[in-house]
């Protein structure tokens, strides 16, 4: 393949690599919380970090990350303590995100919105050797917290209260998930962009949902999904000169109706043999069991 003669496209394919590896390892914690959009709302946030990189000189997806971070850790305080007017603050923390992006990038010298239009709607040639850097740590840190305490996250994500009633610190794992969120969003921005990653976090595991009820095979459905959707997004926009971010998102979809169009028949199928199969009369929750109907016979 001669796109690996080129060192911008070995960098890319790597952190698409890693992209297609993260954003579901974390995704399937947030879809079961039922948090799908959080990942769009932290990288409306992410847009100001972006924008302060830029206006302070420094590197713009570390400035991402401690922006986005913070504002993870906000919306947890949000969702914990603001009950009745929580919609309006994450509102303004969102639409606050992307209008400090648009102002700082404008303030720094050179700046322009164009600059962030990598950012947001991904790109390949601009993905340096730092950002990789930084990409590959940053993946390290998710992929140890969403292995490392699965078991603590997934049990935190199916039922608060009982996680609780166990032990666990729910307080301190439903922050952990912002957090790590919050890093998988930069992660994804440089390949994804930030306006399109939410996507790459929930539909991979909406699609592994189709063929596994079971949380391992559909955390490990869901990577093998977004792997493959993210190289070959990549090798599809490289030969085809195409928006990197969106055509991994629409390959991402496609994968989803593929699995719906594939799966959904035979769940009919097997819903129909099972019912075929139940011995006719009254439903076995109805029936009499046999220890106290000879009891009533003896009774008589």
């Amino acid at each position: 393949m001669d796109l690996l003669n080129y060192a911008f496209m070995q960098r890319a394919l790597l952190a698409a690599v890693l992209v297609g590896i993260t954003a579901p390892a974390v995704g399937i914690y947030l879809v079961q919380r039922r948090q799908a959009l959080m990942g769009d709302g932290i990288g409306h946030v992410a847009m100001t970090g972006v924008g302060l990189g830029f206006l302070l000189s420094t590197s713009p997806v570390w400035m991402a990350t401690a922006v986005s971070v913070l504002g993870a850790v906000l919306m947890e305080l949000i969702r914990w303590y603001g009950r009745t007017r929580g919609d309006i603050a994450l509102a303004m923390l969102f639409y606050g995100g992307m209008a400090g992006g648009v102002m700082f990038i404008n303030l720094a010298p050179g700046g322009s919105n164009a600059n962030l239009t990598s950012y947001l709607f991904g790109s390949l040639s601009t993905v340096s050797q730092s950002d990789v850097t930084a990409i590959c740590l940053l993946a390290a840190f998710v992929v140890l917290v969403t292995l490392g305490l699965r078991r603590q996250l997934f049990a935190v994500s199916q039922d608060e209260e009982f996680a609780r009633v166990t032990g666990l610190p729910v307080r301190a794992l439903n922050l952990l998930t912002a957090v790590t969120a919050a890093v998988t969003v930069t992660v994804a921005m440089r390949v994804v962009g930030l306006l399109l990653v939410s996507a790459l976090m929930v539909v991979p595991v909406a699609a592994a949902q189709q063929l596994s009820r079971s949380f391992a095979a559909t955390f490990a459905i869901a990577v093998a999904i977004g792997v493959s959707v993210t190289i070959g997004g990549t090798v599809t926009s490289y030969y085809q000169d195409v928006p990197p971010g969106a055509t991994i998102v629409l390959l991402t979809i496609a994968a989803f109706i593929a699995l719906t169009v594939l799966v959904t028949p035979l769940a009919r199928r097997r819903a129909r043999a099972l019912a075929a199969a139940r011995p006719a009369g009254d439903p076995v929750e109805c029936a009499i069991p046999a220890t106290r109907a000879a009891g009533d016979g003896a009774g008589a």
